[in-house]
């Protein structure tokens, strides 16, 4: 080998790097923390000053041995960067245990420069052992923010969050561990997000609801709601919601939604309550853990099947079907509901603990022709264990 032949390799190599456009390393830098991305000036005259255009900011506290010097570290990027290009996403964790007056310092600082750039994503996680963070947006209004997720850390931290949602361009919105507030000022029969004019998608996730036995969720142009592992009654009011998952939120009653064409539903002991007409439903995935053996509980599932009587694909797990054979007298001098179905499926019961042999998936005759014998064409699938 020649001297110098790998030193020369190497050059190549580093200038290939520096020889991307502009537009594919701010790319790169923008999967990284903004404290890494501002170290890269180190490797040359050529990325010196690349950073200060990178379009996404990532900021985290955990590599910081104290907050001031995260702080100190916030303020000069800020400052240093390039002011004319403008921000298309955020990400903030601020984690351990921080003061109150740091967290509203400092989210300050970011969400104001952020908002003045016209952010469009914005993601923040925040919290620390017992913490209750106050979420800084009720200071702020956008036109800009289209997608914003909330999350706290641990179970024990909480992100109090304004009554009301001033973020009019806004179209995602995602909420985990945070503390939803009415009070007052807050239009109950609106609901906490009617000022999100344009909102299309919103998850709510382990959240609780302050100041209202409930709330209710009233949007017209939202489509597609997740709500997961909450206590508090919810109404939800959504003409035009086409897809609506729900895990674990035994409260949730459905008022409105006639164009709806998916339904997700997890649940222990209770089924969903349905006030709405469903005339449009393509698929219901519907799985009731542990329901109660009563009477009045056999009749709300089965008034719920008949409230899905339009659906096509239907998919239920066995203790829905064991519970309908044991109140099989309910559905004998009923008509099959399903006169659309095109295919069903049954799932079985899962088990938290090893067997070695598996309980058999049956299901009686009389739940079979109520399900199927108004759509003697529709495809039938009983799922073993074996085929998950």
């Amino acid at each position: 080998m020649a001297p110098g032949h790998g030193k020369v390799r190497r050059n190549v190599k580093s200038d290939r790097l520096s020889s991307l456009p502009d537009d594919l390393i701010h790319k790169i830098l923008s999967f990284i923390d903004t404290k890494h991305a501002v170290q890269t000036s180190a490797l040359s005259s050529r990325w010196r000053y690349t950073w200060t255009s990178v379009p996404c900011l990532n900021f985290s506290n955990r590599d910081f041995r104290t907050q001031a010097q995260f702080c100190k570290f916030v303020t000069r990027v800020l400052s240093g960067r390039n002011n004319q290009m403008e921000v298309t996403s955020v990400n903030v964790t601020l984690r351990g245990r921080p003061c109150q007056e740091f967290f509203k310092r400092i989210l300050n600082k970011i969400l104001k420069y952020a908002f003045s750039h016209n952010v469009q994503h914005l993601n923040m996680t925040c919290g620390g052992p017992g913490k209750k963070t106050e979420s800084p947006l009720s200071h702020f209004s956008s036109e800009s923010l289209k997608h914003l997720t909330l999350t706290r850390f641990l179970h024990r931290d909480s992100i109090t969050t304004p009554h009301t949602w001033e973020l009019l361009a806004l179209t995602t919105l995602n909420l985990q561990s945070v503390i939803l507030y009415y009070d007052d000022n807050t239009d109950k029969s609106a609901g906490l997000f009617s000022n999100c004019a344009n909102l299309k998608n919103l998850t709510v996730k382990k959240c609780t609801i302050m100041g209202s036995g409930g709330f209710n969720i009233c949007h017209p142009g939202l489509s597609n709601l997740t709500l997961e592992a909450g206590r508090e009654s919810v109404n939800v009011v959504t003409p035009q919601l086409k897809s609506l998952t729900i895990r674990n939120w035994p409260a949730m009653h459905l008022i409105s939604a006639p164009d709806l064409a998916s339904l997700h539903y997890e649940g222990d002991h209770h089924p969903l309550q349905l006030s709405a007409k469903l005339l449009h439903l393509e698929s219901v995935d519907m799985c009731i853990y542990h329901p109660f053996d009563d009477k009045a509980n056999a009749q709300k599932i089965v008034c719920l099947l008949q409230q899905l009587h339009s659906v096509k694909f239907l998919t239920l797990n066995l203790e829905i079907i064991k519970f309908l054979c044991s109140s099989v007298e309910l559905i004998l001098d009923q008509p099959s509901p399903f006169v659309n179905l095109k295919g069903l499926k049954i799932y079985p019961e899962f088990y938290y603990w090893e067997e070695h042999t598996q309980p058999k998936v049956t299901m009686c005759t009389e739940v079979k022709s109520y399900l199927l014998d108004g759509s003697p064409g529709a495809t039938f699938t009983m799922v073993t264990h074996e085929d998950i």
